[in-house]
């Protein structure tokens, strides 16, 4: 049976600069950083309070074809790639942060129906979406002591 999600992927197009910047700048963990022949490399982070949920960061290659890789090396550039869900206590607050340390802020805070929301880049590209969820009653993701 499956308990939870354990490896996420996010493309990057530096695996040394986008170590740094997950860990330096959004406060990650370095969990893995493995040379594995062939010029492939494994390097994955986490958060430091959900280790069981890791990111590799990757970069857009093999096993991939290379049609696919460009796409996504593509869309890196452009900054239009996807990339993490993000949540925070205090949206505002951790935009300022992140500003503070240099991070680009792609869309201002705002209130949503689920709570607040801003989006930030990575320095590869990819969008990060930073999610300060309300309580809903009905909504049995979360209790309403979390949000106390």
């Amino acid at each position: 049976m499956i308990t939870n999600v354990s490896l996420v992927t996010v493309y990057v197009t530096d695996q040394d600069e986008s170590k740094k910047f997950y860990t330096d700048k959004l406060g990650f963990v370095e969990t893995a950083d493995v040379s594995m022949g062939e010029g492939f490399r494994w390097v994955t982070v986490a958060h430091p309070d959900h280790p069981e949920l890791e990111v590799t960061l990757m970069i857009p290659g093999p096993p991939l074809d290379d049609g696919m890789a460009d796409t996504i090396r593509r869309a890196l550039a452009n900054g239009s790639a996807g990339g993490l869900g993000l949540s925070t206590k205090d949206c505002r607050k951790t935009c300022e942060e992140l500003a503070a340390k240099g991070v680009e802020l792609v869309a201002e805070p705002a209130e949503r129906p689920y709570g607040v929301e801003a989006i930030i880049r990575d320095n590869s590209g990819n969008w990060l979406v930073l999610v300060e969820r309300k309580y809903v009653p009905g909504d049995h993701t979360y209790t309403a002591a979390e949000f106390a």
